[in-house]
């Protein structure tokens, strides 16, 4: 009868220890201007030619070093002038992001291609330090128009687009069909939050499973995640450039989800990959990116089941958001080399090609037109997360274009669900950081 309380204990206290490590560990690019950032550079691109080789820095999102190196071989056969060094820029987005900030201090070592995470691009932006690529999309001719709308439009600002999606994810929720069926579920992810509460005490007497439920680790992007419950409930992190943190609808679903932890005891929250913790057993449902899911499924020792996020009481969609990564072309490369990291750039996101990314992660293909007949012949799961794309919303303001807000956000995250800190103050408190960072980091830079 105790084990479940201890292990919720340890779980929590591990989320709150790993979630203070890497946030000490990852404060960000600067967002302070001055000799770090480079001018926009010009961006007529006519007469110039592509360089003969350029470097391409990728985290490899997803496991996806082995595709993108058989993309690249693709790339090469078609353009035999133009290598591509493809470079291990970090583990991990924050990492690929110190790494630029580091190169762009130093004026040297840039690549000519990186990728950038939906919470790292703006700085970018605000620094100068990567270049619109509005002129080079009508020189090569981007088929823009076949491009997935929503996935495009995260990467635009000020009438112009700072870079292309490229591993683009939204969240699914993953749940353990062997486990609902023993309990008499329905096959099917819940509608609703509170029908899933509902469902909570059935799948943990059925299933013996530890948790009905498991939070993803709050140091992965709990602010991505969470949206879904704050748009649920009628909130969200901001409006605009309003931030909203401490809404009562804010409150009302942070309420919720701690009481599923300590009051309910059906949830727990992830020390390290709710995806792992879900395909080990641990759980009978989770919430993680589609880049989890190839993974999920070669992992998983039951029948998998995806379906949409679950809304709440004010609305059942859009409560998705869209996520993941972006290509972008930094400023302070020379401009041959930026035209040749844009053709493969056109390349990679070709209708062919980000299908065969697709398959071999999990992510969105980018492109309307993508024949994704092979692919969903072996894993039909991700007609879900594609279907699911026609329901998305972009993210709120304060998650993605503010510095650092993304680390506030796992830090209240990690009180109100692993501390049982008071809601209402611990949102109050967030709001407040978020406004600062707003008013000294932002708002100064985007002011006409």
């Amino acid at each position: 009868m105790n084990t479940p309380l201890r292990r919720r204990q340890f779980l929590g206290l591990s989320a709150a220890a790993a979630v203070t490590a890497a946030l000490a560990a990852c404060g960000g690019p600067s967002t302070s201007g001055g000799g770090a950032s480079q001018a926009a550079a010009d961006t007529d691109f006519s007469g110039v030619k592509p360089a003969a080789s350029f470097d391409f820095w990728s985290t490899h999102p997803g496991k996806s070093q082995d595709v993108e190196k058989q993309l690249i071989e693709k790339f090469q056969a078609k353009h035999p002038d133009i290598k591509v060094n493809l470079i291990t820029g970090g583990k991990d987005y924050e990492e690929i992001a110190q790494k630029f900030q580091t190169a762009q201090a130093a004026k040297s070592g840039l690549p000519a291609l990186v990728v950038l995470s939906d919470v790292w691009w703006f700085r970018y932006y605000m620094n100068k330090s990567i270049i619109p690529l509005d002129s080079l999309i009508k020189q090569l001719d981007f088929s823009m128009s076949d491009f997935r709308e929503t996935l495009v439009a995260d990467y635009g600002y000020d009438n112009q687009q700072w870079a292309m999606p490229y591993a683009r994810s939204t969240p699914l929720f993953y749940y353990n069909k062997d486990h609902f069926k023993a309990a008499g579920l329905p096959d099917r992810a819940p509608k609703t939050w509170a029908e899933f509460a509902e469902w909570a005490p059935k799948l943990k007497a059925a299933s013996k499973a530890q948790f009905a439920f498991m939070y993803p680790a709050l140091a992965g992007y709990a602010g991505w995640t969470l949206q879904n419950n704050l748009w649920g409930e009628g909130g969200g992190w901001s409006k605009d450039w309003e931030i909203t943190a401490d809404s009562d609808a804010n409150v009302k679903a942070l309420q919720f989800a701690q009481d599923s932890v300590y009051r309910d005891g059906w949830a727990g929250v992830s020390s390290k990959d709710s995806a792992d913790d879900f395909a080990a057993g641990i759980a009978s449902a989770t919430l993680s990116s589609t880049g989890s899911l190839v993974g999920v499924l070669q992992n998983a020792k039951f029948n998998v089941g995806v379906g949409f996020l679950p809304g709440g009481s004010a609305s059942q969609n859009p409560v998705c958001p869209t996520g993941g990564a972006g290509l972008g072309i930094p400023a302070g490369v020379p401009k041959d080399q930026q035209l040749a990291a844009a053709t493969f750039l056109k390349f990679v996101t070709e209708p062919e090609n980000t299908a065969l990314f697709s398959a071999a992660t999990g992510y969105m293909p980018t492109r309307k037109s993508a024949d994704m007949t092979s692919a969903l012949a072996k894993t039909p799961q991700i007609k879900i997360a594609m279907d699911q794309l026609a329901v998305t919303r972009k993210q709120d303001n304060a998650r993605v274009f503010l510095p650092g807000a993304d680390q506030e956000m796992a830090k209240a995250a990690a009180a109100i669900l692993t501390q049982k800190a008071d809601v209402k103050s611990s949102l109050t408190t967030l709001k407040g950081t978020l406004e600062g960072i707003y008013t000294k980091d932002v708002k100064p830079k985007i002011a006409k």
